[in-house]
């Protein structure tokens, strides 16, 4: 990859990183495990960041007029495309909600849950279920 491509890809993550309030994965998240994605947001979801000069024309003139969008293909889970400004707004508490731990636990906005949790047939584990912690 040529030098400028680095740097732009490097720039881009950077934005990413402070428009969402996370950090830049150092390597771009080459170096895999606890390295993986190029951002950590605070709440520990790792995003993958892509910069096109004009390679996602499609995707934003399908999101006109929409607050998210749906895509699906054959075979694949569901994924949802929404602009980052919003995103930031669903990752932030709501506005006079109190932030901070409880009893170590962080509460405020959406947190990524790593807790095992008893699934639907009462004995599966399921990881990584997003939960919004609240204030007693």
């Amino acid at each position: 990859m040529a030098r400028r491509e680095v740097a732009k890809g490097k720039r881009r993550e950077r934005e990413a990183a402070r428009l969402l309030g996370g950090t830049r994965v150092p390597l771009s998240g080459s170096a895999g495990g606890d390295f993986a994605g190029d951002v950590v947001l605070p709440n520990g979801w790792r995003c993958e960041v892509k910069a096109r000069r004009d390679g996602f024309k499609s995707l934003y003139a399908w999101l006109e007029g929409a607050d998210v969008l749906l895509l699906k293909a054959d075979r694949k889970p569901w994924l949802a495309v929404l602009p980052a400004e919003r995103l930031r707004e669903l990752l932030s508490p709501p506005e006079g909600t109190p932030t901070g731990t409880l009893s170590g636990i962080p509460f405020g906005g959406l947190q990524r849950d790593t807790r095992p949790q008893l699934g639907p047939a009462g004995g599966t584990l399921v990881d990584d279920q997003i939960v919004g912690f609240a204030a007693d």
